[in-house]
């Protein structure tokens, strides 16, 4: 793996339909095929969220070509500057795995929508892509027009025009437009531009008490280990505030189901390492992937199942919800439906999905007020008040989203 300069500080989502390239894109602009699981290979798609780490750099060449992610540029020889340290989050583009997508999307601060020059615009992934990141408040978007060199130029053209229709009116109205061939390498110098021009680091808030969202969960130690080469689990995800350090006590919310009153529990530990793409950390600051190493049992942490959690100081976190009171605001149709149906009223006793922050959850309505309902929740969630949840209705054989929600 590639050691970078420093700890990335922005994490930028791709999004799109399953087929429009997005992989590809990321593969081309840092090395890195996030699709690496063994099902993703076989099947050729994302599935689980993907992260590739890049430093971006720039030299006295004319733009675009002076940008580029290698330190030293092929044309002119001369050591470029370094501009940022990017995190590329890789979110499905799969219908059936929109889940995930909320999941890696609530971590980003920036997007680029990829769209297929040689497809119809929209398809129903892209336009649900498009709507979760204006729901989740993503204002810096990138567009890039993969695929134009399967297309004549005047189908280009069309292409575009068509994807400026789409997108008028929305929060990606005016986004620049970059035409590419991520296969070929193809005006990528002028993607990573448009990436510096439109997509700005937030401002980071470092003096708050610390919260990290698990993305991912690991046992990281290989079958038949002596006991005494274990290690403890490892958490993955990004800090949206705060500095952790190694040594640092730790709470992780809602932790875990006790077996003998079959209620959620917090989970204690302390932080045995810090892990970015920049190597082993003393310290780390908000954004980018981190790998966490705990103290914790690896049997809490394997296969993902501490996905949705939230680590913070001890007695620090937000609140732990087994009910919830929303605030919602229902779309017109249901987003990803290929008809396109309109969205009917919450119902007493119905079924949604809730997605918030990179936790996944489900409930039942049990009372409604105006535009306030209250949800008894099947898996409790950690979360901060007024956040934004995702709300999907189960339409056919798949959760369509429906609208969003505010903690209230």
């Amino acid at each position: 793996m590639q050691i970078l300069p420093r700890q990335p500080e922005i994490n930028i989502g791709t999004a799109g339909h399953v087929d429009h390239g997005k992989s590809t894109i990321v593969d081309t602009i840092t090395g890195v095929w996030t699709s690496a699981h063994s099902e993703e290979l076989r099947r050729g798609i994302t599935i689980k969220v993907g992260y590739a780490d890049t430093a971006f750099y720039k030299c006295s060449c004319d733009s675009p070509s002076n940008f580029s992610t290698k330190e030293a540029c092929d044309n002119c020889k001369h050591k470029g500057e370094l501009q940022r340290v990017i995190s590329f989050v890789d979110v499905p583009g799969h219908e059936s795995l929109m889940t995930n997508m909320l999941s890696g999307a609530a971590l980003i601060d920036g997007a680029v929508l990829i769209i297929a020059a040689n497809e119809e615009v929209p398809q129903p992934q892209t336009r649900e892509h498009l709507l979760a990141l204006q729901m989740l408040g993503i204002k810096q978007i990138v567009i890039a027009q993969n695929k134009v060199d399967l297309i004549p130029r005047k189908d280009i053209i069309n292409n575009y025009k068509k994807i400026k229709a789409f997108v008028k009116g929305t929060v990606a109205e005016n986004a620049p437009i970059i035409p590419l061939s991520a296969q070929h390498g193809l005006n990528i110098d002028a993607l990573i531009m448009s990436i510096e021009d439109n997509i700005k680091t937030p401002k980071k808030d470092e003096q708050s008490s610390p919260s990290l969202q698990v993305l991912r969960s690991f046992d990281i130690n290989r079958p038949g280990s002596s006991v005494n080469k274990l290690v403890g689990g490892v958490l993955g995800g990004s800090l949206f505030k705060g500095i952790f350090e190694v040594g640092d006590e730790i709470e992780i919310r809602p932790g875990y189901v006790n077996k003998k009153n079959g209620k959620y529990q917090p989970i204690f530990s302390k932080i045995s390492s810090l892990s970015t793409s920049a190597g082993l950390m003393e310290k780390v600051y908000p954004s980018g992937l981190i790998g966490l190493g705990t103290e914790l049992d690896p049997s809490l942490t394997k296969s993902d199942s501490l996905v949705g959690s939230v680590v913070g100081h001890p007695d620090a976190l937000p609140t732990t919800y087994n009910e919830i009171d929303l605030e919602v605001e229902l779309f017109d149709v249901a987003i990803g439906s290929p008809s396109l149906l309109k969205v009917e009223k919450i119902k007493k006793n119905e079924s949604l999905r809730l997605n918030v922050g990179t936790a996944v959850t489900a409930g039942t309505v049990s009372h409604i007020k105006n535009n306030i309902i209250t949800i008894n929740l099947r898996r409790p969630i950690t979360a901060e008040e007024k956040s934004r949840l995702a709300i999907s209705r189960r339409i056919g054989e798949r959760w369509r989203l429906i609208g969003v929600g505010v903690i209230s």
